[in-house]
């Protein structure tokens, strides 16, 4: 267990604030956070509206020993579907990778879950993909995933030739992965009666400013359940299964490009992927970057030898619209 996520009263949360500040954590500043402190093993973040954060290997313990104890004055773990029935409804959740890499497609998930695949995945270690330490894990994952019975799976993978048609067309990341997510969720959708019961919503992370964003790019079905879009989205187990169907997805097809340029191509967008990338372009001349790259990314430019477009200046939103992250 490496995140948890509570809301505490006014109370609670002067009694936490007061434990943080005298319990040898070193204190850091977070946006939004009323007092954010870090352990070994352990980061404990209240908010504002009341939200607690915790997270790190040191979780378990610090719900059952601390937490609850101290704070909340009750037991809790193990019993968050009793005090939340929501957590069991039927639903859809959502997730892309790749959209941080330079190299290969932006793939999008989506996974249909209900109560019985919720309870068989209750120690299967299904959990968001950035958390999971090896390629082969996610493999696993994925694997425990599409054979859970009642799950259903949709997987939309945007090449990278098309990737670069539908960003010049739109000039925004946010809006091919709007139609993205649209997709995958109208793919399951589609599948009728083998969502039983049927998802009473569908779940993604925030990555527009506005979820207007992706429901305008939802479809005929996708227009009749309710769409979330929430900051953390991974916490919710629909989404964390999306996020491994998606990393797999990515990493696979990955395989598939190393193998037929015969080269590795690394992950992110860093100083070795500049240099994978030219000598990409050595190899096989400056056309088959767009065959395998995303080429709005200022790596492109570099390995070009060509001048980098201006940045945006990134300006701090007005307090009166400040929500937490």
């Amino acid at each position: 267990m490496t995140s948890h996520t509570a809301t505490l009263t006014t109370d609670q949360a002067t009694r936490l604030e007061t434990l943080v500040k005298s319990g040898g954590y070193q204190l850091k500043e977070v946006p939004y956070a009323r007092i954010s402190g870090a352990k070994k093993d352990l980061n404990v973040t209240l908010y504002l509206s009341g939200k607690l954060v915790v997270q790190g290997k040191g979780t378990r313990d610090f719900i059952e020993f601390v937490l609850e104890p101290e704070i909340l004055g009750a037991a809790t773990l193990g019993y968050e579907t009793t005090l939340d029935p929501s957590l069991l409804e039927a639903r859809i959740g959502v997730d892309e990778s790749g959209k941080g890499d330079f190299f290969g497609p932006l793939c999008v998930a989506a996974v249909y879950v209900n109560k019985w695949v919720l309870e068989a995945w209750k120690t299967a270690g299904i959990r968001d993909s950035k958390s999971v330490g090896s390629d082969a894990q996610i493999h696993h994952l994925n694997r425990t995933i599409r054979d859970t019975p009642g799950c259903q799976v949709s997987v939309i993978a945007i090449g990278n030739e098309a990737y670069n048609r539908l960003h010049a067309r739109h000039g925004s990341v946010n809006t091919v992965l709007a139609w993205g997510h649209a997709r995958a969720i109208e793919n399951l959708l589609e599948r009728g009666d083998l969502l039983n019961p049927p998802p009473v919503r569908a779940i993604s992370d925030q990555f527009a400013s506005s979820k207007s964003t992706v429901e305008r790019a939802l479809m005929t079905l996708g227009k009749g359940i309710e769409l979330v879009q929430r900051h953390r989205a991974e916490e919710d187990m629909a989404v964390a299964a999306a996020s491994i169907v998606a990393r797999n997805e990515y990493l696979q097809r990955m395989k598939n490009l190393e193998k037929e340029f015969a080269l590795p191509l690394p992950r992110g967008a860093s100083a070795a992927v500049e240099d994978a990338a030219r000598n990409l372009v050595e190899r096989h001349g400056p056309e088959v970057l767009p065959k395998v790259c995303k080429m709005h990314f200022r790596t492109r430019y570099r390995v070009f030898g060509e001048p980098e477009p201006p940045k945006n200046p990134w300006k701090k939103p007005s307090k009166p619209g400040l929500k937490e992250p």
